[in-house]
């Protein structure tokens, strides 16, 4: 989608830290990091927020947790990590991408802000 930031990023328009990439997403490190360790996962398909994903979007979503997974392992999040996917205004998102964000390396309270 035109002038999206996460497109732009996908793309290699706007440079980012990539920590993974494949066929389906793309995860780098977030610019204003919230705890040691904070990394974005974004679908390449441009979704505007969970609530306007589809039927057709079921594999996708079960993809991406798994890459969360994955990632989540190799930068040794053991003793746990949150994965949040703001969904609106009144949920916080400011980008309309679907976008989940994962925190770890450091204690998470609840509930959150």
């Amino acid at each position: 989608m035109e002038g999206c930031l996460f497109c732009r990023i996908v793309s290699g328009e706007i440079p980012s830290n990539k920590v993974y990439e494949d066929d389906q997403v793309y995860a780098f490190y977030d610019v204003a990091p919230q705890a040691p360790v904070h990394f974005l996962v974004v679908p390449k398909k441009h979704i505007a927020s969970l609530s306007e994903a589809t039927e057709e979007d079921q594999a996708l979503l079960g993809h991406i947790l798994l890459v969360i997974k994955d990632i989540a392992a190799e930068l040794g999040l053991d003793d746990g990590y949150r994965v949040v996917a703001n969904t609106g205004s009144d949920g916080g998102q400011t980008v309309m991408h679907l976008h989940f964000h994962v925190l770890g390396k450091r204690s998470l309270i609840w509930p959150p802000g």
